[in-house]
């Protein structure tokens, strides 16, 4: 179960990265990209990741 949890926190950090990524349009071929608002969601969803992470090394099982 632990590992569910690393990898689900994982994936969302790897999404907010992209979505930052696009926000500041360095990554292209969305309508994200270059869409400052998509910066900060993607910094949000990162932060949210990252006590995923915190978490998953915290809990048991």
């Amino acid at each position: 179960m632990r590992l569910f949890r690393y990898l689900l926190a994982l994936i969302v950090l790897a999404i907010g990265a992209l979505w930052s990524l696009q926000g500041l349009g360095v990554v292209g071929g969305s309508f994200m990209t270059g869409q400052s608002q998509w910066l900060y969601i993607g910094i949000v969803t990162m932060l949210v990741g990252l006590l995923g992470l915190g978490w998953a090394s915290r809990s048991r099982g």
